[in-house]
């Protein structure tokens, strides 16, 4: 039987199975293995966890998961706001189990660049593809259906002030699951509290303001699982929380990845969260401070690799390090 046959027997619908490549795996979709996958002590993990297009090693001989397209991808994309360009020549592929962390200085885009992965702000030029569907492109309603596929965690929890905790974990479903009984609903609200670490016999009847920051944190996080997305867009999860709150927002997202294989985008300014959490990550830099020509994505790879970055900006970044900033501020830019 020939390597070409064995991948086609391997390829069957909705399963993700390792089969034979040649050592030279196409490059274009750049694999992203997971930390400790061959070579430590730790048992290698299911296939559920692997990330689709990730190389791993059996018996010595290289094997990769069948690749199919993107659940996300983002073509050329340009974003202009009047006279002032945002996003500049942006692509970038999640694929279905990976978490992409964005990073970068307030104002380079990022928080635009989740409107964008949403249909919430359309491309100047360049297309953002769901699951091969252009966002720009579809109806009204196809878009609606298409946006119960995403979750979305917002930096300030973005909590309903007159509603419930039990109702604003329930709003979701009440409206895209009209045919859920209320009973189903009031299960499935608990079972969620639950995944999120709370009680929801303490919590349920409580209001936003009668809990503390990290629990509506955690409440935002049980809404944005209601629908059981297959990609969770993070907004800065962790800003406002002490170290521990924001390490158990980093291993919710951890357990989400694992345990339903979700994909992620992470946007953040915490290195901790992003080199913890984070499969790639991506780095952007302010359009109006690059050069003629040069990418806006100034950096794409592993938390490993990121730590040995040779460019000053990413290097400076990662570290904390104002560097030139305060004069470049000075001046304007």
């Amino acid at each position: 039987m020939t390597d070409e046959t064995k991948k086609d027997d391997a390829a069957t619908n909705g399963e993700l199975k390792p089969v034979r490549v040649e050592p030279n795996v196409d490059a274009e979709a750049r694999p992203y293995p997971l930390p400790n996958l061959v070579g430590e002590s730790n048992p290698e993990p299911s296939a559920e966890r692997l990330i689709e297009g990730a190389i791993i090693v059996e018996d010595g001989v290289k094997k990769a998961l069948r690749r199919r397209p993107p659940l996300l991808e983002i073509q050329d994309l340009n974003v202009v706001f009047g006279e002032n360009q945002i996003l500049r020549d942006i692509n970038l592929k999640v694929r279905r189990g990976e978490t992409v962390a964005v990073i970068g200085e307030s104002g380079c885009g990022k928080t635009v660049l989740l409107k964008n992965m949403i249909g919430l702000v359309a491309p100047t030029t360049g297309r953002v593809l769901f699951k091969g569907k252009d966002l720009a492109r579809v109806s009204d309603k196809a878009l609606t259906e298409i946006r119960t596929h995403y979750g979305f965690v917002f930096q300030m929890a973005a909590l309903f002030d007159s509603m419930t905790i039990a109702d604003n974990v329930a709003f979701p479903l009440r409206q895209h699951r009209r045919n859920m009984r209320r009973s189903e609903i009031k299960e499935r609200v608990e079972s969620l509290l639950e995944e999120v670490g709370l009680n929801p016999k303490i919590v349920a009847n409580k209001t936003p303001a009668e809990i503390s920051g990290g629990m509506r944190k955690r409440v935002g996080f049980a809404r944005a699982l209601a629908m059981e997305p297959e990609l969770m867009l993070y907004d800065e999860p962790t800003t406002g929380l002490d170290p521990i709150m924001s390490d158990v927002i980093n291993e919710l997202m951890i357990e989400v990845r694992d345990r339903r294989r979700v994909a992620g985008v992470l946007v953040t300014h915490d290195m901790k969260s992003a080199e913890k959490v984070a499969d790639r990550i991506v780095m952007l830099y302010p359009h109006a401070r690059l050069e003629p020509g040069e990418p806006q994505m100034i950096f794409d790879g592993t938390p490993e690799e990121i730590e040995r970055a040779t460019d000053r900006r990413v290097a400076q970044f990662i570290r904390g390090e104002a560097g030139e900033r305060l004069r470049e501020m000075s001046a304007g830019r």
